[in-house]
């Protein structure tokens, strides 16, 4: 599956907000505005009474009271702190994220043009990655748990390109250089102190966890193309044999580079549990301009050498539980959620686990035969096909629909994996039909999009 997997949250489900009302606002997810953060709400104070008036002639008409003026709301409070500054500066160039990314770019490689050679040929798709990276983890800022969380698997991550140490100064020196020429009104001495101070804290966490991750795990893993199975005209089966050792949950993810591709990588989910023989098995779709999927479903074979990078991802199986599993699984999402099933049946647990399979149509149904053969080999796995059959509709578009049909589902943990509309329809019902948040877990919708773009 072409995407990486992350636990569900209220209000933030994988970093792009599925429901409009808890989006984070933005390109760079600024926090959402508050009736206390200087928005007034329209209620008036309590009208006083008004004075009583002298009497007048019967003929005379009576002097209406005079209307008590509406209090005017109270000027919100400017946030001084560093990260206040910090996201004055992101609100300001927001609406011209395209040029500061550019211009960051275009500094970092006239001023160092060495570190040219991490990046792809074509920037493209890796254009904005790594700024927005940058600018995301000085939004968090002040949530030192998440930010750390973040940044550790950031810097571990960034080992597959030859990322060093030494070539941190040279791009917080271009974030400062890009931030201070198109954030004017925001910017100054303090603003200027706030983004280094935040910078060095980041790129130190990026730092360690690289430094941490280098003592027992490669920077990535060569692997042999073993097999190579279509099953539809732009869908293949990749199974490789990893050069070394490679440990992995079922229900995890990689990234995947080719050799006609040099340092673009692209996340695929394994689908499979691990195996005693080493194995590994992704579904990939080639998409248009998918460099990486087209190369491996249409010019990969037996033989070839690909590079992994490390596992990753949570959407795992919790095992000190008894709660039933309900997974839906639109095109190649199916591969993670076959991976999860093998987990289970190798745990030797029964526990009840629902399995929806989406696609648009019958023939779409390309891993069908090996879900249905592992429904005949497990009492406790049901399988049910879900096409949308439509000229409107998108992959998935009935999947989350067909969950209303059946249940109920209280005592399910749900896994989604998928196409975005899907995943951001699926979490819409699984929640509408009781299933607390946290128990939610599906692909990343950012990573997704970024993916397949």
């Amino acid at each position: 599956m072409d995407a990486p997997t992350t636990p569900s949250v209220d209000g933030d489900r994988s970093g792009d907000g599925s429901g409009d009302g808890n989006r984070s606002a933005g390109w760079f997810g600024a926090g959402r505005q508050h009736p206390q953060d200087g928005q007034w709400d329209g209620r008036q104070g309590p009208t006083q009474a008004a004075a009583p008036t002298q009497a007048a002639a019967p003929t005379q008409a009576p002097t209406a009271p005079t209307p008590t003026p509406t209090p005017a709301p109270a000027p919100a409070q400017e946030d001084t702190s560093d990260v206040g500054l910090l996201r004055r500066t992101m609100a300001e160039i927001e609406p011209i994220a395209d040029k500061v990314t550019s211009h960051f770019y275009s500094l970092l490689f006239l001023r160092h043009p060495d570190l040219r050679a991490l990046f792809p040929a074509a920037m493209d798709t890796q254009r904005d990655r790594l700024f927005k990276a940058l600018l995301t983890a000085a939004t968090h800022a002040d949530d030192t748990a998440t930010l750390a969380a973040y940044l550790s698997h950031l810097g571990r991550g960034h080992r597959k390109y030859g990322t060093l140490p030494e070539h941190y100064p040279a791009v917080g020196e271009c974030l400062i250089g890009a931030l201070s020429r198109y954030a004017p009104r925001s910017w100054g001495p303090r603003t200027e102190a706030a983004w280094v101070a935040a910078y060095t804290t980041i790129s130190q966490i990026m730092i360690d966890a690289a430094a941490q991750d280098a003592l027992r795990a490669p920077a990535w893993w060569e692997a042999e193309v073993v097999a190579h199975d279509m099953r539809t005209s732009d869908i293949a089966v990749v199974t490789v044999r990893p050069d070394q050792p490679y440990p992995f949950l079922a229900g995890q993810y990689t990234a995947l580079e080719t050799p006609w591709w040099p340092r673009i990588w692209r996340h695929y989910s394994f689908a499979g549990a691990p195996r005693s023989d080493g194995l590994l098995s992704f579904h990939v779709k080639a998409v248009p301009a998918g460099w990486v999927s087209n190369a491996l479903v249409h010019r990969a074979r037996p033989g070839h050498v690909i590079r992994l990078g490390p596992p990753a991802g949570s959407m795992t199986v919790d095992h000190s539980t008894d709660n039933g599993l309900l997974c839906l699984g639109g095109g190649t999402g199916i591969a993670p959620i076959k991976a999860l099933v093998e987990d289970v049946a190798q745990h030797g647990r029964r526990r009840s686990v629902q399995v929806f399979y989406g696609a648009r149509r019958d023939h779409d149904l390309y891993d069908i035969e090996t879900m249905l053969r592992l429904q005949q080999s497990h009492s406790w796995l049901s399988v049910r096909p879900v096409v949308d059959d439509g000229p409107g509709g998108g992959l998935g578009a009935r999947l989350p629909e067909a969950v209303y049909e059946y249940g109920p589902w209280h005592t399910y943990d749900a896994y989604l994996s998928g196409p975005p509309g899907m995943i951001r329809r699926g979490v819409d019902t699984l929640v509408d039909i009781g299933i607390p948040a946290h128990r939610i877990r599906h692909d990343s919708i950012e990573e997704l999009v970024g993916a397949r773009n």
